[in-house]
């Protein structure tokens, strides 16, 4: 019994790579975002997916209006697939946050450390399991695409590779880049990482 678990991580906004949104209202994909996105629902069209899973915020469902249309299927709405609760750290900008002590212990220890009145990255992980558990019994033998965040997807790949949390950083997942886990009563198998937008148009 296996489920594949297609990983989309929400498409391009604005203030990507200056500004730590984490939970914020209102973050929208961007012009580029929403190509990508519709490109990533072409890449979709092509494989078996039965359901379709999406974080609640807005970016992650704004990715996955065009999935859905290619694939004929509701977006299911998962708590457990939420952004990383960042805390008072939400809607900073990076370079305010880089001279931070604290910032500089999380990010170099992951395993360890959390932002503050934020959630820790086991607690993610925690979640993410817990979902992709009941994937496997809800969905056998079939595709799942889950549209999240960057965290959320390196949290899934450590937990099926055997990886401390701290190796968060050895991952890269760009925008609307598509991650591929097996999963099964058996364990978890990764089978693709950040596939990319561009990846797809050299393939073509």
């Amino acid at each position: 019994m296996t489920t594949t678990v297609f990983f989309v991580r929400h498409g391009s906004h604005d203030r990507l790579d200056h500004i730590l949104c984490g939970r914020m209202d209102g973050v929208e994909l961007s012009g580029a975002g929403r190509r990508e996105s519709a490109m990533v629902a072409e890449r979709l069209s092509r494989e078996t997916v039965s359901a379709l899973y999406v974080s609640p915020l807005l970016r992650a469902r704004q990715t996955a209006e065009p999935i859905a249309r290619a694939l004929g299927l509701q977006p299911v709405v998962a708590e457990d697939l939420n952004e990383i609760d960042l805390g008072e750290w939400t809607g900073l900008r990076f370079d305010d946050l880089r001279p931070r002590a604290a910032w500089r212990r999380w990010n170099s220890a992951r395993a360890h450390h959390r932002p503050p009145g934020g959630e820790s990255m086991l607690e993610i992980q925690l979640r993410v399991a817990r979902w992709l558990s009941e994937v496997v019994g809800r969905h056998p033998h079939t595709g799942v695409a889950a549209v999240c965040h960057s965290d959320v997807i390196k949290v899934a790949a450590c937990h099926a590779l055997g990886l401390s949390l701290d190796h968060h950083d050895r991952m890269e997942i760009s925008p609307a880049s598509i991650s591929v886990l097996a999963a099964g009563r058996w364990g978890l198998k990764v089978h693709a990482l950040n596939e990319t937008v561009d990846d797809r148009a050299a393939a073509n």
